[in-house]
């Protein structure tokens, strides 16, 4: 009996894609052995949205052969939200191919054929695909004597699977675009055309996804960097190096002073750094052996070699060493916003995400063995406090483990792993372990916030380090009067202030909370008799601590309120001859509603009800 001929005998045909059999996943073709543990795979269920995505594709590629039969094949997975294939082609589809693509996609769907699975030797297979050079790369790959084959009606692929029953399960898909893409992802082979397409099980779910993703469109930080004037990237200065405008920079410095007022009052000491070193210090530190692929090429200064600093760790273990510690003093807490500086090549850029030149929001902290464990606890009760003030309560979080390569020792790496554990478990945050995945020096914990719309961006760390000191020599007196190597933390919460800037300005749509908004007030004049008045007014809230300006421009009110919308101000003061003649303002809010007539005096009161410093 096939799986297939179970799931009717149960009532699942209609619903089941797959199963699961004794924790394997196979085609519902397969045979049911008898006294295995079945479990049937849905639409739904995470296996069976990949294996949709995946069919999908062969439904794709199937449909690109029919229109483009000189095109060859190679390889088209599944990935998250749908699926790709990458194809040779003479030249690259154009949109009018992706429609039509897409159109024999769903001609392909309607006449259901069957995804029948073949097994054949590698032999067989090599003369299944005449002229298809990259199978047969893949072919060569494959150790096995025997290969498994994938046929949609005239369509063949290699391919491990599984594979929906057939094609009228594929569900909903679109395709989206079109992009370059070396064979194997060597730039040494030839590049490739990649389709993209997005899959679904549901109609319902597709229509939601792409209005999620114009939504997205809308929230572009690159997009909103340029139309609210907040920050630019010019060929002049170079790319991944940030200019920031003033509106810019004035959240930033919002930022920046937040943090300062929270860490002194989490008793951390503010320390400034400079942005070279001698290489030497890299050297000591192992991030010329660990991490040298992400570094500048030192430079020459005198003969000596310098580098520009792509952490800022070794100069806080250079302060920590510049006196003897005792075990009284510890723990030491140093912070900074340390501007570092880290190659990345330029097709990996991405407006403030992915840059060149960042500001770590910094600190270091070096203690006693029986400290660590209080200390990641503290530390996480930090993070999650400055990552709610602006306005992320939801998280995924990651313990990363030790990696293949690594320095220190396992017993260290162990111990550094169990205190970062303990930590989460006693806080009774939900997490992952992500095997392998920590840095060279020592295990972390990584928190990936999610925005409005539920994506996750990789911000928070908190990670052990045996090594650094171990190689510095970062010691203390203990009690009995030895010296002992003090434990380090390395610790991050916003990650970079351009990333998390960027972040921000998408989770917002640019519509900064009245505490962080560039302009919080805009005063508008409706005509030049109250220009005066106007000006007045400014000039009360801006020393009153309001970030406001005015709007004294010979134009209409209804465009003035416009503008300050369209700039996502969070208040609009209309200044007319009633509000000059009563010293009255009349506020409209960013979304539309008016507010009474009110005082200057009055109108603080209420932004300050709305700009309560999170810190205090």
């Amino acid at each position: 009996m096939t799986l297939l001929e179970l799931a009717k005998r149960e009532g699942k045909a209609k619903v089941a894609i797959a199963a699961k059999v004794d924790g394997a996943v196979v085609d519902l073709a397969c045979p049911a052995p008898e006294g295995a543990a079945v479990a049937w795979i849905t639409p739904s269920d995470p296996e069976g949205v990949e294996i949709l995505r995946h069919s999908t594709a062969h439904v794709m590629a199937a449909a690109v052969k029919q229109l483009f039969p000189s095109a060859r094949i190679t390889i088209g997975p599944a990935i998250e939200n749908g699926f790709y294939y990458d194809f040779d082609v003479e030249s690259p589809f154009t949109p009018e191919d992706l429609a039509r693509i897409e159109e024999r996609m769903r001609e392909i769907v309607k006449t259901d054929v069957p995804f029948v699975r073949e097994e054949v030797t590698k032999a067989k297979a090599s003369s299944l695909f005449p002229g298809e050079p990259y199978k047969e790369e893949l072919l060569a790959d494959i150790p096995d004597e025997t290969v498994s084959l994938y046929r949609t009606g005239e369509f063949l692929d290699l391919c491990r699977g599984p594979h929906v029953p057939n094609a009228g399960k594929v569900g909903a898909f679109k395709l989206m675009n079109t992009a370059g893409a070396y064979w194997r992802g060597d730039s040494k082979n030839k590049m490739l055309t990649r389709i993209y397409g997005i899959a679904f099980p549901t109609r319902k779910e597709l229509d939601e996804h792409l209005r999620i993703l114009e939504e997205i469109k809308k929230r572009d930080h690159r997009k909103l960097g340029k139309e609210l004037d907040l920050f630019s990237v010019t060929d002049e200065i170079g790319p991944g190096l940030i200019l920031w405008h003033p509106k810019g920079a004035a959240v930033r410095k919002i930022m920046e002073d937040f943090w300062r007022d929270a860490h002194a009052r989490a008793g951390y000491d503010l320390v400034f750094s400079p942005h070279i070193a001698r290489l030497d210090l890299w050297r000591v530190s192992g991030h010329t052996d660990y991490y040298r692929q992400a570094m500048f090429s030192p430079i020459d200064i005198e003969g000596q070699e310098y580098q520009l600093k792509p952490m800022n760790c070794p100069f806080h273990i250079q302060i920590y060493k510049s006196k003897m510690r005792s075990y009284r003093d510890l723990p030491v807490r140093y912070a900074e916003l340390g501007t570092v500086y880290r190659y990345e090549p330029s097709g990996t850029l991405h407006g403030l995400l992915r840059v060149r030149g960042f500001t770590q929001d910094d600190a270091h902290l070096f203690l006693r063995p029986d400290q660590l464990d209080e200390e990641i606890f503290s530390l996480l009760d930090f993070t999650l406090f400055v990552l709610r003030a602006f306005g992320f309560d939801r998280y995924d979080i990651y313990l990363s483990t030790r990696p293949e390569k690594y320095a220190g020792t396992p017993a260290n790496w162990d111990l550094a792993e169990d205190a970062l554990r303990k930590a989460l478990e006693r806080k009774g945050l939900p997490f992952e372990v992500d095997p392998g995945e920590g840095v060279f020096y020592g295990p972390k914990i990584d928190i990936k916030i999610k925005d409005m719309l539920g994506r996750s961006w990789q911000c928070s760390t908190i990670q052990v380090d045996f090594n650094n000191p171990e190689r510095f020599d970062a010691a203390y007196i203990a009690e009995d009067g030895t010296s002992r190597r003090a434990i380090m933390i390395h610790r991050a919460l916003m990650g970079s202030l351009e990333r998390f800037f960027g972040v921000l300005v998408e989770h917002y749509a640019g519509a900064f909370p009245a505490w962080l908004a560039p302009v919080q007030a805009d005063v508008l004049a409706v005509t030049d008799r109250q220009n005066g008045f106007a000006r007045e007014v400014v000039a009360k809230l801006r020393a009153a601590g309001c970030r406001a300006e005015g709007d004294y421009r010979n134009e209409k009110l209804g465009y003035k309120i416009r503008e300050s919308q369209l700039s996502k101000v969070p208040y609009a003061l209309v200044a007319g001859e009633r509000e000059a003649s009563q010293q009255l303002v009349t506020p409209r809010r960013r979304g539309g509603e008016q507010l009474p007539s009110m005082s200057v005096e009055e109108f603080l009161d209420l932004l300050r009800g709305e700009t309560v410093n999170p810190t205090k």
